[in-house]
Protein backbone atom coordinates (compact mmCIF):
# COMPACT_ATOMS: atom_id res chain seq x y z
CA UNK A 1 0.00 0.00 0.00
CA UNK A 2 1.35 3.30 -0.89
CA UNK A 3 0.89 6.13 1.78
CA UNK A 4 1.93 10.22 1.32
CA UNK A 5 1.32 11.08 4.88
CA UNK A 6 2.05 14.97 4.93
CA UNK A 7 2.51 16.04 8.36
CA UNK A 8 2.73 20.17 8.57
CA UNK A 9 3.26 20.39 12.47
CA UNK A 10 5.89 19.54 14.83
CA UNK A 11 4.90 16.77 17.54
CA UNK A 12 7.60 18.78 19.96
CA UNK A 13 6.64 22.04 20.14
CA UNK A 14 3.41 23.14 17.18
CA UNK A 15 5.55 24.96 14.57
CA UNK A 16 5.02 24.48 10.90
CA UNK A 17 7.52 21.96 9.15
CA UNK A 18 9.67 23.16 6.14
CA UNK A 19 11.76 20.29 3.58
CA UNK A 20 15.25 20.50 3.93
CA UNK A 21 18.14 18.77 2.86
CA UNK A 22 19.91 17.33 6.38
CA UNK A 23 22.77 16.32 5.18
CA UNK A 24 23.99 16.51 1.68
CA UNK A 25 23.69 12.25 0.63
CA UNK A 26 19.84 11.86 2.20
CA UNK A 27 16.50 13.02 0.61
CA UNK A 28 14.74 16.47 2.28
CA UNK A 29 13.48 15.68 5.82
CA UNK A 30 10.63 17.69 7.26
CA UNK A 31 12.58 19.91 9.76
CA UNK A 32 11.00 22.24 12.78
CA UNK A 33 10.97 25.79 11.53
CA UNK A 34 11.72 26.98 15.12
CA UNK A 35 15.41 26.91 15.34
CA UNK A 36 15.49 26.16 19.02
CA UNK A 37 13.75 23.59 18.43
CA UNK A 38 15.10 22.13 15.04
CA UNK A 39 13.52 18.85 15.32
CA UNK A 40 13.95 16.47 12.51
CA UNK A 41 11.12 14.21 11.85
CA UNK A 42 12.15 10.82 9.86
CA UNK A 43 9.52 9.10 8.22
CA UNK A 44 10.80 5.26 9.08
CA UNK A 45 9.19 2.36 7.08
CA UNK A 46 6.48 -0.02 8.72
CA UNK A 47 7.51 -3.40 9.77
CA UNK A 48 5.01 -5.88 8.48
CA UNK A 49 5.34 -10.09 9.70
CA UNK A 50 4.00 -13.00 7.88
CA UNK A 51 4.56 -16.30 7.89
CA UNK A 52 4.12 -19.23 5.25
CA UNK A 53 2.46 -21.92 7.14
CA UNK A 54 3.07 -25.64 6.02
CA UNK A 55 0.04 -28.22 6.95
CA UNK A 56 -0.84 -30.94 5.39
CA UNK A 57 1.86 -30.35 2.55
CA UNK A 58 -0.36 -26.91 1.70
CA UNK A 59 0.10 -23.94 3.07
CA UNK A 60 -2.47 -21.30 4.65
CA UNK A 61 -3.79 -17.98 2.60
CA UNK A 62 -6.18 -16.14 3.89
CA UNK A 63 -8.69 -13.44 2.55
CA UNK A 64 -8.56 -9.99 3.51
CA UNK A 65 -11.58 -8.34 4.91
CA UNK A 66 -10.53 -4.95 4.69
CA UNK A 67 -9.09 -2.57 2.52
CA UNK A 68 -6.03 -1.78 1.18
CA UNK A 69 -7.33 -5.42 -1.42
CA UNK A 70 -10.45 -6.26 0.16
CA UNK A 71 -11.48 -9.56 -0.75
CA UNK A 72 -8.09 -10.48 -2.04
CA UNK A 73 -5.48 -13.78 -0.60
CA UNK A 74 -2.75 -13.26 1.81
CA UNK A 75 -1.00 -15.14 4.02
CA UNK A 76 -1.16 -14.85 7.53
CA UNK A 77 0.77 -11.61 8.99
CA UNK A 78 0.13 -7.69 10.08
CA UNK A 79 2.16 -4.90 11.50
CA UNK A 80 4.72 -5.43 14.36
CA UNK A 81 4.00 -3.66 17.42
CA UNK A 82 6.66 -0.78 18.77
CA UNK A 83 9.20 -2.79 21.01
CA UNK A 84 8.33 -6.33 19.61
CA UNK A 85 9.80 -9.03 18.48
CA UNK A 86 9.58 -9.27 14.88
CA UNK A 87 9.16 -13.34 14.87
CA UNK A 88 6.59 -12.90 17.93
CA UNK A 89 4.46 -10.93 15.50
CA UNK A 90 4.41 -13.52 13.30
CA UNK A 91 3.07 -15.75 15.39
CA UNK A 92 0.81 -13.41 16.87
CA UNK A 93 -0.61 -12.61 13.95
CA UNK A 94 -0.68 -15.79 12.59
CA UNK A 95 -3.18 -16.69 15.57
CA UNK A 96 -5.22 -13.33 15.65
CA UNK A 97 -6.18 -13.92 11.90
CA UNK A 98 -6.60 -17.45 11.49
CA UNK A 99 -6.59 -19.27 14.80
CA UNK A 100 -3.72 -21.36 14.91
CA UNK A 101 -0.41 -21.71 16.73
CA UNK A 102 2.74 -22.04 14.84
CA UNK A 103 6.46 -22.42 14.92
CA UNK A 104 8.97 -20.37 13.19
CA UNK A 105 10.91 -22.49 11.04
CA UNK A 106 13.32 -19.30 9.96
CA UNK A 107 13.43 -16.53 8.13
CA UNK A 108 12.31 -16.61 4.25
CA UNK A 109 12.95 -13.11 2.41
CA UNK A 110 12.40 -9.57 2.79
CA UNK A 111 10.12 -7.64 0.40
CA UNK A 112 10.03 -3.82 -0.13
CA UNK A 113 9.42 -1.36 -3.18
CA UNK A 114 10.37 1.81 -4.05
CA UNK A 115 7.47 4.38 -2.92
CA UNK A 116 5.99 2.16 -0.09
CA UNK A 117 6.29 2.42 3.36
CA UNK A 118 6.06 -1.46 4.16
CA UNK A 119 8.90 -3.54 4.78
CA UNK A 120 7.61 -7.08 4.74
CA UNK A 121 9.37 -9.87 6.55
CA UNK A 122 8.31 -13.28 5.75
CA UNK A 123 9.30 -16.80 7.65
CA UNK A 124 8.81 -20.20 7.17
CA UNK A 125 6.45 -21.95 9.62
CA UNK A 126 4.97 -25.16 10.42
CA UNK A 127 1.17 -25.46 11.94
CA UNK A 128 1.26 -26.26 16.01
CA UNK A 129 -2.06 -26.54 16.92
CA UNK A 130 -5.30 -24.93 16.61
CA UNK A 131 -8.30 -24.74 14.11
CA UNK A 132 -7.91 -22.90 10.89
CA UNK A 133 -10.48 -20.12 10.44
CA UNK A 134 -11.21 -16.89 9.07
CA UNK A 135 -10.71 -14.35 12.46
CA UNK A 136 -9.55 -11.02 12.95
CA UNK A 137 -9.34 -8.92 9.69
CA UNK A 138 -10.12 -12.18 7.28
CA UNK A 139 -13.61 -13.51 6.26
CA UNK A 140 -11.80 -17.02 4.58
CA UNK A 141 -8.86 -19.45 5.60
CA UNK A 142 -8.00 -22.23 3.83
CA UNK A 143 -4.94 -24.28 2.98
CA UNK A 144 -4.20 -24.93 -0.58
CA UNK A 145 -1.34 -26.75 -2.48
CA UNK A 146 1.27 -24.60 -4.85
CA UNK A 147 -0.63 -25.58 -7.83
CA UNK A 148 -3.74 -24.70 -6.83
CA UNK A 149 -2.08 -20.78 -5.36
CA UNK A 150 -4.49 -17.59 -6.92
CA UNK A 151 -1.90 -15.86 -8.68
CA UNK A 152 -4.68 -13.10 -9.99
CA UNK A 153 -6.38 -13.06 -6.72
CA UNK A 154 -3.39 -12.17 -4.45
CA UNK A 155 -3.85 -8.76 -2.38
CA UNK A 156 -0.48 -7.52 -2.50
CA UNK A 157 3.06 -7.93 -5.08
CA UNK A 158 5.09 -8.73 -1.94
CA UNK A 159 2.43 -11.76 -1.12
CA UNK A 160 3.37 -12.74 -5.21
CA UNK A 161 6.80 -12.28 -4.85
CA UNK A 162 6.94 -14.38 -2.09
CA UNK A 163 4.79 -17.34 -3.13
CA UNK A 164 6.75 -16.81 -5.88
CA UNK A 165 10.14 -17.63 -4.04
CA UNK A 166 8.25 -20.50 -2.00
CA UNK A 167 7.13 -22.02 -5.40
CA UNK A 168 11.14 -21.83 -6.94
CA UNK A 169 12.20 -23.51 -2.96
CA UNK A 170 9.78 -25.89 -3.21
CA UNK A 171 10.63 -27.15 -6.87
CA UNK A 172 14.51 -26.88 -6.31
CA UNK A 173 13.95 -29.04 -3.21
CA UNK A 174 12.10 -31.86 -5.13
CA UNK A 175 14.55 -31.98 -8.02
CA UNK A 176 17.70 -32.80 -5.05
CA UNK A 177 15.16 -35.06 -4.00
CA UNK A 178 15.54 -36.66 -7.28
Amino acid sequence: MHHNYIFRHCPVCGDEFTKKRVKDHEPPRLVCKNRECGFVFYLDPKLVACAIVEMDNRIVLLKRARSPERGKWVMPGGYVDRGEKVEDAAIRETKEECGIDIRLKGLFGVYSYPGYLEVVIVYLADYISGTLAAEDETTDSKLISVEEIPWDELAFESTRDALKDYCEMKKNAEKELK
